[in-house]
C-alpha cells in the first residue's frame, strides 16, 4: 500500500474534527472513548504490536443482531467503540484475475494475509500460477516479532491457515487430507498439510480446536510416523488441551493449544430458524455440549498476549508481536441458521475485542484492527414479515421481540456468504488507513507499514 499522501492526512484530520464535534455534543453512550485516542489514530508512525481481530462472517447484520439482543438498540458493543471506522470490499478472483463477487474465508483471509487476491478455496497462493505468497506473519517473524494465532475453529481452518501455510485447497488440513493438494505433499517436495506447516513455522502461540488434524500421522519426511502433535513436541512446543493447562503454560517455548477435536463448541444454544418461524425464544447462554474446561476466546486472547509479550521481554528486543484472533463460529452458526449460537459467538468475540483494546489502552503503540472476512446471511426483518426461508423470533434482553431471517439458500441447505462490503475499525498507529471504502488487500499494507516490515 502506498505511503500516506497529504490528501489522506487531510481526510483523516477532517474525520478527527468530526469526531471531536461528536464528543462535544454526545450525552448518551459514545462510539469514541477519548478525543486523544482519535488523535493518536490519525497519525502514522510505528506500531510495536499489531492485534488483528476477525469476526468470521460478521457483517453489519450480525453485529446489529448481537447488539440488539445483548446491549440494546441504543447500546454499544466493544467493537463499536473504535475511534476510526470504514468499510472494505471482500471479493475474490477467478484464475484469470477477474472478480468473483462472493468470497470464501480462504480467499478473503489470503487477501489480508498476503496483499494478493486469490481464488476461493486457496490458502496464501496466487490465483493463476498457484505459487506461495509470503504472509504478514512470515514477514513479522523475519522482522523479529513474536507471532500468534487464536481461533474458535480448528487451527487448520481457512482463517488461521492463511497466516502460516500455503496450500492449493483449504481442505488439506492434515497429512491424511491431502487429496486436493498433490503438489503440496512432502512426498512431492511440498511443505505438507496445513497442520504440519503451522508447527514447522514455529508460530509462538497457536490456540484453537482441530485436535483431530494434529492426531494424524505424518506420511513422509523427517517426522514420518509421528503424529503432528508429536512433531510439534519434537519442535519444542508445549501442548495444552484445557483451561488449566493453558493457564500453566510458561513463556520460553511455543504453545500449541488444542481444545476440541473439531471446532470449539459454541457458548450459547437455542432453537434454529425454521420455515414459518419459531415461537419467541430466549437463548440458552450455557451450552451443555461445551465442556466446562474449555477456555473462552477472551481468556485465550489474554494468555496469548501475555506469552508473546513475555517472549519479547526475555529477548530484550524493542520489537513486539503480531497476533490474529478469530471468532470463527459466527460464520458457522450463520450457515446453520442458528441465531442463538451466532449471537453467543459474536458476544464472545466482542469480549476478546475488549481484551485487545484494554491492552492497547496501556500500550498505545499497539495497532488494533477489527473486521470480518465476508458478509453473511442473517437479516433483522419486521415481525409481520413472512420470508420464504428460515426465520426465528427472539426475545431480547430489552424484553422486545426481534425476527431473524435466513434466506440465502433453500431451506435444509447451508446458508451462504454474501458479497457485501464489511466493517473495518481500528485504533493506534496507522489506523487512519481504514477510513473510507478500501479493499481487503489494503489491510495487509496497513499492518506491514505499521510494523515497518520489508
Amino acid at each position: 500500500m502506498p505511503r500516506p499522501t497529504s490528501r489522506h492526512l487531510k481526510a483523516a484530520t477532517a474525520m478527527l474534527a468530526a469526531t471531536a464535534a461528536a464528543l462535544a455534543v454526545t450525552t448518551s453512550v459514545s462510539a469514541y472513548d477519548t478525543k486523544e485516542q482519535a488523535q493518536r489514530s490519525i497519525k502514522g508512525g510505528h506500531a510495536k504490536n499489531v492485534i488483528l481481530l476477525i469476526g468470521d462472517g460478521m457483517g453489519d447484520s450480525e453485529i446489529t443482531l448481537a447488539r440488539d439482543y445483548t446491549v440494546g438498540a441504543a447500546g454499544r458493543l466493544n467493537m463499536d467503540r473504535f475511534p476510526l471506522t470504514g468499510a472494505y470490499t471482500t471479493y475474490a478472483v477467478h484464475p484469470d484475475g477477474t472478480p468473483d463477487y462472493v468470497t470464501d474465508s480462504a480467499a478473503s483471509g489470503s487477501g489480508w494475509a498476503t496483499g494478493v487476491k486469490t481464488v476461493n478455496g486457496r490458502i496464501s497462493k496466487t490465483p493463476g500460477t498457484d505459487k506461495a505468497v509470503r504472509t504478514i506473519l512470515e514477514l513479522a517473524q523475519q522482522g523479529g516479532y513474536a507471532t500468534g494465532s487464536v481461533t474458535t475453529s480448528e487451527l487448520t481452518d481457512a482463517t488461521p491457515a492463511v497466516l502460516a501455510s500455503h496450500v492449493t485447497d483449504r481442505s488439506c488440513q492434515g497429512p491424511a487430507d491431502m487429496a486436493s493438494c498433490p503438489a503440496d505433499t512432502i512426498a512431492k517436495g511440498g511443505p505438507g498439510s496445513i497442520a504440519e506447516q503451522s508447527v514447522n513455522h514455529k508460530v509462538d502461540v497457536l490456540l484453537g480446536g482441530g485436535k483431530q488434524r494434529f492426531d494424524q500421522k505424518v506420511t513422509d519426511g523427517k517426522f514420518k510416523g509421528l503424529t503432528v502433535t508429536e512433531q510439534a513436541r519434537k519442535l519444542g512446543y508445549q501442548v495444552v488441551n484445557d483451561d488449566a493447562s493453558l493457564k500453566a503454560a510458561k513463556p520460553g517455548a511455543p504453545v500449541l493449544g488444542l481444545f476440541a477435536s473439531g471446532n470449539v463448541p459454541t457458548e450459547w444454544t437455542g432453537k434454529t430458524a425454521a420455515v414459518g418461524g419459531t415461537a419467541p425464544q430466549r437463548c440458552v447462554t450455557s451450552n451443555p455440549k461445551r465442556p466446562a474446561t474449555t477456555p473462552n476466546l477472551a481468556d485465550s486472547a489474554t494468555k496469548a498476549i501475555q506469552l508473546l509479550e513475555a517472549k519479547q521481554k526475555s529477548r530484550h528486543t524493542d520489537k513486539g508481536f503480531f497476533l490474529q484472533i478469530e471468532g470463527a463460529s459466527i460464520d458457522k452458526q450463520d450457515h446453520a441458521a442458528d441465531p442463538c449460537g451466532q449471537i453467543g459467538e459474536t458476544a464472545a468475540f466482542d469480549r476478546a475485542v475488549k481484551v485487545a483494546r484494554d491492552y492497547a489502552a496501556k500500550h498505545p503503540d499497539t495497532l488494533v484492527v477489527t473486521t470480518a472476512d465476508h458478509g453473511h446471511t442473517s437479516q433483522i426483518v419486521p415481525l409481520d414479515a413472512t420470508p420464504p426461508g428460515l426465520t426465528s423470533t427472539l426475545v431480547t434482553d430489552e424484553g422486545q421481540q426481534l425476527k431473524v431471517n435466513y434466506s440465502t439458500n433453500t431451506p435444509g441447505k447451508s446458508q451462504e456468504h454474501t458479497g457485501v462490503q464489511v466493517r473495518i475499525a481500528a485504533q493506534g498507529p496507522q489506523a487512519y488507513r481504514v477510513l473510507g471504502v478500501t479493499n481487503q488487500t489494503d489491510l495487509f499494507g496497513t499492518m506491514r507499514e505499521a510494523l515497518k516490515l520489508r
